[in-house]
Protein backbone atom coordinates (compact mmCIF):
# COMPACT_ATOMS: atom_id res chain seq x y z
CA UNK A 1 0.00 0.00 0.00
CA UNK A 2 1.06 3.60 -0.55
CA UNK A 3 1.82 5.67 2.57
CA UNK A 4 1.17 9.22 3.69
CA UNK A 5 4.13 11.59 3.43
CA UNK A 6 4.94 15.30 3.21
CA UNK A 7 3.22 15.63 -0.17
CA UNK A 8 -0.15 15.16 1.57
CA UNK A 9 0.44 17.96 4.12
CA UNK A 10 -2.59 20.28 3.80
CA UNK A 11 -0.49 23.28 4.88
CA UNK A 12 1.77 23.09 1.83
CA UNK A 13 1.18 25.45 -1.06
CA UNK A 14 2.51 26.04 -4.55
CA UNK A 15 3.79 29.28 -6.07
CA UNK A 16 1.04 28.79 -8.67
CA UNK A 17 -1.50 30.98 -6.88
CA UNK A 18 -4.64 29.43 -8.39
CA UNK A 19 -3.78 26.13 -6.71
CA UNK A 20 -4.28 27.69 -3.27
CA UNK A 21 -8.05 28.17 -3.70
CA UNK A 22 -10.08 25.96 -1.36
CA UNK A 23 -12.26 24.59 -4.19
CA UNK A 24 -9.33 23.93 -6.52
CA UNK A 25 -9.29 20.48 -8.15
CA UNK A 26 -5.54 20.47 -8.54
CA UNK A 27 -3.73 21.71 -5.40
CA UNK A 28 -0.10 20.71 -4.94
CA UNK A 29 -1.27 17.66 -2.96
CA UNK A 30 -2.85 16.23 -6.15
CA UNK A 31 -0.42 16.61 -9.10
CA UNK A 32 -2.44 14.70 -11.72
CA UNK A 33 -0.68 13.67 -14.92
CA UNK A 34 -1.88 14.20 -18.48
CA UNK A 35 -0.61 14.18 -22.05
CA UNK A 36 -0.89 17.49 -23.91
CA UNK A 37 -0.54 18.37 -27.56
CA UNK A 38 2.54 20.34 -28.58
CA UNK A 39 3.70 21.91 -31.85
CA UNK A 40 5.99 18.94 -32.46
CA UNK A 41 3.89 16.09 -31.06
CA UNK A 42 2.79 15.65 -27.45
CA UNK A 43 4.31 15.81 -23.99
CA UNK A 44 3.78 14.63 -20.42
CA UNK A 45 2.13 17.29 -18.29
CA UNK A 46 1.00 17.83 -14.71
CA UNK A 47 -1.95 19.86 -13.47
CA UNK A 48 -1.47 22.55 -10.82
CA UNK A 49 -4.26 25.01 -10.07
CA UNK A 50 -5.70 26.19 -13.38
CA UNK A 51 -2.44 25.53 -15.21
CA UNK A 52 -0.72 22.64 -16.98
CA UNK A 53 3.06 22.29 -16.68
CA UNK A 54 4.81 20.82 -19.72
CA UNK A 55 7.16 18.44 -17.91
CA UNK A 56 9.03 17.64 -21.10
CA UNK A 57 10.16 21.26 -21.46
CA UNK A 58 11.00 21.52 -17.77
CA UNK A 59 13.00 18.29 -17.85
CA UNK A 60 14.89 19.26 -21.00
CA UNK A 61 15.78 22.59 -19.35
CA UNK A 62 17.55 20.68 -16.56
CA UNK A 63 15.24 21.71 -13.72
CA UNK A 64 14.96 18.23 -12.23
CA UNK A 65 18.73 17.97 -11.87
CA UNK A 66 18.78 21.04 -9.60
CA UNK A 67 16.63 19.74 -6.77
CA UNK A 68 19.24 18.39 -4.37
CA UNK A 69 18.16 15.15 -2.75
CA UNK A 70 15.06 15.06 -4.99
CA UNK A 71 17.04 15.35 -8.23
CA UNK A 72 16.02 12.96 -11.00
CA UNK A 73 18.02 11.11 -13.60
CA UNK A 74 17.97 7.89 -15.60
CA UNK A 75 14.64 6.21 -16.31
CA UNK A 76 12.63 8.65 -14.21
CA UNK A 77 13.94 11.70 -16.06
CA UNK A 78 13.55 9.93 -19.40
CA UNK A 79 9.89 9.18 -18.60
CA UNK A 80 9.17 12.88 -18.08
CA UNK A 81 10.70 13.67 -21.48
CA UNK A 82 8.39 11.18 -23.18
CA UNK A 83 5.35 12.01 -25.32
CA UNK A 84 2.84 10.01 -23.23
CA UNK A 85 2.56 8.39 -19.80
CA UNK A 86 3.52 4.80 -20.69
CA UNK A 87 7.15 5.08 -19.60
CA UNK A 88 6.13 6.75 -16.36
CA UNK A 89 3.56 4.04 -15.71
CA UNK A 90 6.24 1.39 -16.25
CA UNK A 91 8.55 2.69 -13.52
CA UNK A 92 8.93 0.91 -10.20
CA UNK A 93 6.95 2.17 -7.21
CA UNK A 94 10.11 3.71 -5.76
CA UNK A 95 10.90 5.63 -8.95
CA UNK A 96 7.29 6.80 -9.35
CA UNK A 97 7.39 8.11 -5.80
CA UNK A 98 10.68 9.89 -6.53
CA UNK A 99 9.02 11.59 -9.52
CA UNK A 100 6.14 12.77 -7.31
CA UNK A 101 8.56 14.15 -4.72
CA UNK A 102 10.57 15.97 -7.38
CA UNK A 103 7.52 17.60 -8.99
CA UNK A 104 6.17 18.51 -5.56
CA UNK A 105 9.44 20.26 -4.68
CA UNK A 106 9.64 22.01 -8.05
CA UNK A 107 6.14 23.49 -7.64
CA UNK A 108 6.38 24.20 -3.89
CA UNK A 109 6.19 27.85 -2.92
CA UNK A 110 9.71 27.72 -1.44
CA UNK A 111 11.41 26.42 -4.62
CA UNK A 112 12.85 29.01 -7.02
CA UNK A 113 14.16 26.68 -9.75
CA UNK A 114 11.15 27.15 -12.05
CA UNK A 115 9.33 29.86 -10.12
CA UNK A 116 11.97 32.52 -10.87
CA UNK A 117 12.76 31.49 -14.45
CA UNK A 118 10.28 33.75 -16.20
CA UNK A 119 11.19 32.69 -19.74
CA UNK A 120 10.89 28.96 -19.06
CA UNK A 121 7.79 29.45 -16.94
CA UNK A 122 6.08 31.34 -19.77
CA UNK A 123 6.87 28.50 -22.18
CA UNK A 124 6.09 25.58 -19.87
CA UNK A 125 2.92 26.76 -18.08
CA UNK A 126 -0.32 27.06 -20.01
CA UNK A 127 -3.90 27.64 -18.79
CA UNK A 128 -5.86 24.40 -18.79
CA UNK A 129 -8.61 26.05 -20.85
CA UNK A 130 -6.10 26.67 -23.67
CA UNK A 131 -4.60 23.17 -23.75
CA UNK A 132 -5.47 20.45 -26.25
CA UNK A 133 -5.25 17.07 -24.58
CA UNK A 134 -4.23 13.75 -26.06
CA UNK A 135 -4.97 10.30 -24.69
CA UNK A 136 -3.02 9.97 -21.43
CA UNK A 137 -1.31 6.76 -22.54
CA UNK A 138 -1.13 4.32 -25.42
CA UNK A 139 -3.62 1.64 -24.40
CA UNK A 140 -2.57 -1.87 -25.30
CA UNK A 141 -5.65 -3.52 -23.82
CA UNK A 142 -8.89 -2.35 -22.28
CA UNK A 143 -10.95 -4.52 -19.93
CA UNK A 144 -14.30 -3.48 -18.52
CA UNK A 145 -15.47 -5.01 -15.26
CA UNK A 146 -18.89 -5.27 -13.66
CA UNK A 147 -17.85 -4.45 -10.11
CA UNK A 148 -20.96 -2.76 -8.67
CA UNK A 149 -23.30 -5.15 -6.87
CA UNK A 150 -26.08 -2.56 -7.02
CA UNK A 151 -25.75 -2.10 -10.77
CA UNK A 152 -25.51 -5.83 -11.44
CA UNK A 153 -28.56 -6.50 -9.28
CA UNK A 154 -30.64 -3.75 -10.87
CA UNK A 155 -29.81 -4.78 -14.43
CA UNK A 156 -30.22 -8.45 -13.63
CA UNK A 157 -33.63 -7.74 -12.11
CA UNK A 158 -34.82 -6.20 -15.37
CA UNK A 159 -34.15 -9.36 -17.35
CA UNK A 160 -34.20 -12.09 -14.67
CA UNK A 161 -36.54 -10.86 -11.91
CA UNK A 162 -36.35 -14.09 -9.96
CA UNK A 163 -32.60 -14.59 -10.40
CA UNK A 164 -30.86 -11.20 -10.92
CA UNK A 165 -27.33 -12.31 -9.99
CA UNK A 166 -25.77 -15.31 -11.68
CA UNK A 167 -23.99 -17.80 -9.38
CA UNK A 168 -20.46 -16.58 -10.20
CA UNK A 169 -20.94 -12.88 -9.44
CA UNK A 170 -19.93 -12.93 -5.77
CA UNK A 171 -16.99 -15.25 -6.41
CA UNK A 172 -15.05 -13.50 -9.20
CA UNK A 173 -14.81 -9.99 -10.64
CA UNK A 174 -16.80 -10.30 -13.87
CA UNK A 175 -15.33 -8.52 -16.89
CA UNK A 176 -15.03 -8.53 -20.66
CA UNK A 177 -12.34 -7.37 -23.07
CA UNK A 178 -13.30 -4.03 -24.59
CA UNK A 179 -12.00 -2.26 -27.67
CA UNK A 180 -8.83 -0.27 -26.94
CA UNK A 181 -8.83 1.45 -30.34
CA UNK A 182 -12.13 3.24 -29.66
CA UNK A 183 -11.17 4.68 -26.26
CA UNK A 184 -10.99 8.45 -26.76
CA UNK A 185 -10.11 11.48 -24.66
CA UNK A 186 -12.71 13.74 -23.09
CA UNK A 187 -14.27 16.22 -25.53
CA UNK A 188 -14.36 13.85 -28.50
CA UNK A 189 -17.82 13.95 -30.17
CA UNK A 190 -20.07 10.93 -29.66
CA UNK A 191 -21.50 9.54 -32.90
CA UNK A 192 -24.63 7.48 -32.48
CA UNK A 193 -23.86 3.90 -33.65
CA UNK A 194 -25.98 1.79 -35.97
CA UNK A 195 -26.57 -1.92 -35.69
CA UNK A 196 -28.99 -4.81 -35.43
CA UNK A 197 -31.74 -4.59 -32.85
CA UNK A 198 -34.37 -7.03 -31.60
CA UNK A 199 -36.81 -7.95 -34.39
CA UNK A 200 -40.56 -8.29 -34.14
CA UNK A 201 -41.72 -11.93 -34.01
CA UNK A 202 -41.26 -13.53 -37.39
CA UNK A 203 -39.35 -10.56 -38.80
CA UNK A 204 -35.65 -10.11 -39.55
CA UNK A 205 -33.66 -7.83 -37.21
CA UNK A 206 -33.68 -4.22 -38.38
CA UNK A 207 -30.37 -2.38 -38.86
CA UNK A 208 -30.77 1.23 -37.73
CA UNK A 209 -29.20 3.98 -35.63
CA UNK A 210 -29.25 3.28 -31.92
CA UNK A 211 -32.42 4.68 -30.31
CA UNK A 212 -31.48 3.84 -26.71
CA UNK A 213 -28.09 5.52 -26.30
CA UNK A 214 -26.86 5.50 -22.71
CA UNK A 215 -23.87 6.52 -20.63
CA UNK A 216 -22.15 4.56 -17.88
CA UNK A 217 -20.51 6.29 -14.92
CA UNK A 218 -17.23 4.45 -14.38
CA UNK A 219 -13.77 4.74 -12.89
CA UNK A 220 -10.81 3.83 -15.08
CA UNK A 221 -7.81 2.16 -13.43
CA UNK A 222 -4.45 2.43 -15.22
CA UNK A 223 -2.00 -0.45 -14.98
CA UNK A 224 1.55 0.39 -13.88
CA UNK A 225 4.25 -2.26 -14.13
CA UNK A 226 2.95 -5.42 -15.73
CA UNK A 227 3.69 -9.10 -15.31
CA UNK A 228 5.30 -11.70 -17.54
CA UNK A 229 3.09 -13.93 -19.66
CA UNK A 230 2.33 -17.09 -17.70
CA UNK A 231 2.85 -15.44 -14.30
CA UNK A 232 0.26 -13.97 -11.96
CA UNK A 233 0.15 -10.97 -9.64
CA UNK A 234 -0.58 -11.89 -5.99
CA UNK A 235 -2.97 -9.76 -3.98
CA UNK A 236 -0.11 -8.64 -1.73
CA UNK A 237 1.55 -7.01 -4.76
CA UNK A 238 -1.50 -5.94 -6.76
CA UNK A 239 -1.50 -2.33 -5.52
CA UNK A 240 2.03 -1.88 -6.87
CA UNK A 241 0.66 -2.61 -10.34
CA UNK A 242 -1.84 0.27 -10.21
CA UNK A 243 -0.69 3.68 -11.44
CA UNK A 244 -3.77 5.81 -10.97
CA UNK A 245 -7.38 6.52 -11.88
CA UNK A 246 -9.36 8.50 -14.45
CA UNK A 247 -13.04 9.19 -14.95
CA UNK A 248 -14.54 6.97 -17.63
CA UNK A 249 -17.78 6.82 -19.63
CA UNK A 250 -18.49 3.54 -21.39
CA UNK A 251 -21.17 4.64 -23.85
CA UNK A 252 -23.74 1.92 -24.47
CA UNK A 253 -26.27 1.18 -27.21
CA UNK A 254 -28.92 -0.53 -25.11
CA UNK A 255 -31.17 -1.67 -27.97
CA UNK A 256 -28.20 -3.26 -29.78
CA UNK A 257 -26.93 -4.71 -26.50
CA UNK A 258 -30.23 -6.44 -25.72
CA UNK A 259 -30.14 -8.26 -29.07
CA UNK A 260 -26.50 -9.29 -29.12
CA UNK A 261 -25.39 -9.87 -25.53
CA UNK A 262 -26.30 -13.56 -25.36
CA UNK A 263 -24.45 -15.89 -25.34
CA UNK A 264 -21.04 -14.15 -25.30
CA UNK A 265 -21.74 -10.74 -23.81
CA UNK A 266 -21.19 -7.15 -25.05
CA UNK A 267 -19.76 -6.47 -28.51
CA UNK A 268 -20.91 -3.76 -30.97
CA UNK A 269 -23.13 -2.15 -28.35
CA UNK A 270 -19.98 -1.19 -26.44
CA UNK A 271 -17.07 -1.09 -28.87
CA UNK A 272 -18.12 2.06 -30.77
CA UNK A 273 -16.79 4.52 -28.13
CA UNK A 274 -15.47 4.84 -24.59
CA UNK A 275 -14.49 8.27 -23.23
CA UNK A 276 -11.78 8.79 -20.63
CA UNK A 277 -10.83 11.99 -18.84
CA UNK A 278 -7.40 13.48 -19.70
CA UNK A 279 -6.28 13.47 -16.06
CA UNK A 280 -4.68 10.52 -14.26
CA UNK A 281 -4.77 10.92 -10.49
CA UNK A 282 -2.01 8.76 -9.05
CA UNK A 283 -2.46 6.15 -6.36
CA UNK A 284 0.01 8.13 -4.25
CA UNK A 285 -2.23 11.21 -4.38
CA UNK A 286 -5.25 9.08 -3.40
CA UNK A 287 -3.63 7.68 -0.25
CA UNK A 288 -5.63 9.87 2.20
CA UNK A 289 -8.90 8.76 0.64
CA UNK A 290 -8.57 5.01 0.92
CA UNK A 291 -11.30 3.04 2.67
CA UNK A 292 -12.11 -0.54 3.45
CA UNK A 293 -13.27 -2.99 0.81
CA UNK A 294 -17.03 -3.38 0.34
CA UNK A 295 -18.59 -4.85 3.47
CA UNK A 296 -20.19 -8.08 2.38
CA UNK A 297 -23.42 -9.43 3.79
CA UNK A 298 -23.09 -12.15 6.39
CA UNK A 299 -24.43 -14.76 3.98
CA UNK A 300 -22.16 -13.68 1.10
CA UNK A 301 -19.10 -15.81 0.29
CA UNK A 302 -15.80 -14.31 1.36
CA UNK A 303 -13.18 -13.79 -1.38
CA UNK A 304 -11.04 -16.81 -2.18
CA UNK A 305 -7.44 -16.70 -0.93
CA UNK A 306 -5.97 -15.37 -4.18
CA UNK A 307 -8.42 -12.43 -4.08
CA UNK A 308 -8.00 -11.57 -0.42
CA UNK A 309 -5.50 -9.90 1.89
CA UNK A 310 -5.67 -8.03 5.22
CA UNK A 311 -4.52 -4.84 3.49
CA UNK A 312 -7.28 -5.09 0.90
CA UNK A 313 -9.96 -5.66 3.51
CA UNK A 314 -8.73 -2.65 5.49
CA UNK A 315 -7.98 -0.13 2.72
CA UNK A 316 -8.62 -1.68 -0.70
CA UNK A 317 -11.41 0.75 -1.57
CA UNK A 318 -11.18 4.38 -2.67
CA UNK A 319 -13.77 7.01 -1.74
CA UNK A 320 -14.14 8.84 -5.05
CA UNK A 321 -17.23 11.08 -5.02
CA UNK A 322 -18.72 10.99 -8.51
CA UNK A 323 -21.39 13.08 -10.24
CA UNK A 324 -23.11 12.97 -13.63
CA UNK A 325 -24.71 16.02 -15.24
CA UNK A 326 -26.59 16.62 -18.48
CA UNK A 327 -26.78 19.74 -20.65
CA UNK A 328 -29.22 19.48 -23.54
CA UNK A 329 -29.04 21.58 -26.68
CA UNK A 330 -32.16 23.48 -25.59
CA UNK A 331 -30.77 24.13 -22.10
CA UNK A 332 -27.57 25.45 -23.64
CA UNK A 333 -29.47 27.76 -26.01
CA UNK A 334 -31.48 29.11 -23.08
CA UNK A 335 -28.34 29.77 -21.04
CA UNK A 336 -29.29 27.24 -18.35
CA UNK A 337 -26.80 25.31 -16.26
CA UNK A 338 -26.37 21.57 -16.57
CA UNK A 339 -28.73 19.33 -14.56
CA UNK A 340 -27.24 16.78 -12.17
CA UNK A 341 -28.59 13.30 -12.90
CA UNK A 342 -26.93 11.23 -10.21
CA UNK A 343 -24.15 11.07 -7.67
CA UNK A 344 -22.32 8.14 -6.16
CA UNK A 345 -19.08 6.87 -4.72
CA UNK A 346 -16.61 4.21 -5.77
CA UNK A 347 -16.63 2.85 -2.23
CA UNK A 348 -19.86 1.08 -3.28
CA UNK A 349 -17.92 -1.20 -5.66
CA UNK A 350 -18.17 -4.85 -4.60
CA UNK A 351 -14.70 -5.63 -5.98
CA UNK A 352 -11.59 -3.48 -5.44
CA UNK A 353 -9.09 -2.44 -8.10
CA UNK A 354 -6.46 -4.72 -6.55
CA UNK A 355 -8.84 -7.68 -6.81
CA UNK A 356 -9.41 -6.84 -10.47
CA UNK A 357 -5.65 -6.86 -11.09
CA UNK A 358 -5.12 -10.12 -9.22
CA UNK A 359 -8.03 -11.82 -10.95
CA UNK A 360 -7.12 -10.50 -14.40
CA UNK A 361 -3.60 -11.96 -14.14
CA UNK A 362 -4.51 -15.14 -12.22
CA UNK A 363 -4.60 -17.24 -15.39
CA UNK A 364 -1.19 -15.96 -16.53
CA UNK A 365 -2.55 -13.08 -18.63
CA UNK A 366 0.18 -10.46 -18.98
CA UNK A 367 -0.82 -6.91 -18.06
CA UNK A 368 1.28 -4.04 -19.45
CA UNK A 369 1.92 -0.39 -18.51
CA UNK A 370 -0.88 1.72 -19.92
CA UNK A 371 -3.50 -1.02 -19.96
CA UNK A 372 -6.88 0.32 -18.84
CA UNK A 373 -9.45 -1.37 -16.62
CA UNK A 374 -12.98 0.03 -16.25
CA UNK A 375 -14.86 -0.51 -13.01
CA UNK A 376 -18.17 -1.02 -14.72
CA UNK A 377 -21.11 1.25 -13.88
CA UNK A 378 -20.77 2.74 -10.40
CA UNK A 379 -24.20 2.58 -8.77
CA UNK A 380 -25.29 2.85 -5.16
CA UNK A 381 -28.22 1.61 -3.05
CA UNK A 382 -30.48 4.61 -3.71
CA UNK A 383 -32.19 5.72 -6.93
CA UNK A 384 -30.21 8.98 -7.14
CA UNK A 385 -26.99 6.95 -7.05
CA UNK A 386 -27.78 4.89 -10.15
CA UNK A 387 -24.98 5.34 -12.67
CA UNK A 388 -26.78 5.09 -16.04
CA UNK A 389 -30.12 5.95 -17.62
CA UNK A 390 -30.98 2.26 -17.95
CA UNK A 391 -31.24 2.25 -14.15
CA UNK A 392 -32.29 5.87 -13.49
CA UNK A 393 -35.46 5.68 -15.58
CA UNK A 394 -36.38 2.13 -14.53
CA UNK A 395 -39.34 1.95 -12.13
CA UNK A 396 -38.35 -1.37 -10.67
CA UNK A 397 -36.68 -2.06 -7.34
CA UNK A 398 -34.09 -4.82 -7.13
CA UNK A 399 -35.55 -5.88 -3.77
CA UNK A 400 -39.16 -5.79 -4.94
CA UNK A 401 -39.28 -6.29 -8.69
CA UNK A 402 -42.62 -5.84 -10.39
CA UNK A 403 -42.81 -7.89 -13.60
CA UNK A 404 -43.10 -5.63 -16.63
CA UNK A 405 -41.83 -2.57 -14.75
CA UNK A 406 -42.18 0.59 -16.80
CA UNK A 407 -39.81 3.51 -17.40
CA UNK A 408 -40.42 7.01 -16.12
CA UNK A 409 -38.48 9.62 -18.08
CA UNK A 410 -36.41 12.27 -16.35
CA UNK A 411 -37.94 15.74 -16.61
CA UNK A 412 -35.45 18.57 -17.15
CA UNK A 413 -35.78 22.32 -16.31
CA UNK A 414 -36.88 23.06 -19.91
CA UNK A 415 -39.70 20.53 -19.69
CA UNK A 416 -37.78 18.14 -21.93
CA UNK A 417 -37.85 14.49 -20.97
CA UNK A 418 -35.24 11.79 -21.31
CA UNK A 419 -35.40 8.03 -21.07
CA UNK A 420 -32.16 7.81 -23.04
CA UNK A 421 -29.84 10.35 -24.66
CA UNK A 422 -30.84 12.61 -27.55
CA UNK A 423 -28.73 14.28 -30.22
CA UNK A 424 -27.10 17.43 -28.88
CA UNK A 425 -26.96 16.16 -25.28
CA UNK A 426 -23.69 16.88 -23.47
CA UNK A 427 -22.93 14.39 -20.70
CA UNK A 428 -20.29 15.26 -18.10
CA UNK A 429 -18.80 13.13 -15.33
CA UNK A 430 -16.90 14.88 -12.54
CA UNK A 431 -15.35 13.69 -9.32
CA UNK A 432 -13.45 14.66 -6.21
CA UNK A 433 -12.11 13.30 -2.91
CA UNK A 434 -12.53 14.73 0.56
CA UNK A 435 -11.35 13.60 4.00
CA UNK A 436 -10.88 15.38 7.30
CA UNK A 437 -7.39 16.79 7.78
CA UNK A 438 -6.47 16.73 4.07
CA UNK A 439 -6.85 18.99 1.05
CA UNK A 440 -9.75 18.25 -1.23
CA UNK A 441 -8.56 17.03 -4.63
CA UNK A 442 -10.50 16.80 -7.88
CA UNK A 443 -10.52 14.32 -10.74
CA UNK A 444 -11.28 16.82 -13.50
CA UNK A 445 -14.09 15.99 -15.93
CA UNK A 446 -15.01 13.48 -18.63
CA UNK A 447 -17.24 15.04 -21.28
CA UNK A 448 -18.90 13.88 -24.47
CA UNK A 449 -21.57 15.42 -26.72
CA UNK A 450 -23.89 13.32 -28.88
CA UNK A 451 -23.67 14.66 -32.42
CA UNK A 452 -26.34 14.51 -35.15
Amino acid sequence: MYELDHTHDPQCNSWVESSQATNCDFPIQNLPFCTLATDASSAVGVGIGDQVVNLQLVAEAGCFEKLGENSLGGEALSALKSNNLNKLMGLTVEKRLAVRHAIFQLLHSDCSVLRDDEELKAAALKPIKNVEFRMPARIGDYTDFYASLFHATNVGSMFRPTNPLLPNYKWIPIGYHGRASSVVVSGTPVKRPSGQTTPEPGEQPPVRPCALLDYELEVGFWVAQGNALGSSIPMEKAEEHLFGVSLLNDWSARDMQKWEYQPLGPFLAKSFLTTVSPWVITMEALTPFRCGAFERASDDPQPLAHLDSPENREAGGIDLRLEVSLLTRQMNEMGLNEERLSQGTSRDLYWTAAQMVAHHSSNGCNLRPGDLMGSGTVSGPTRDARGCLLELTWDGDADNVVPGSQRTPLTLPTGEQRKFLADGDELAITGYCEAGGFRRIGLGSCVGTVVD
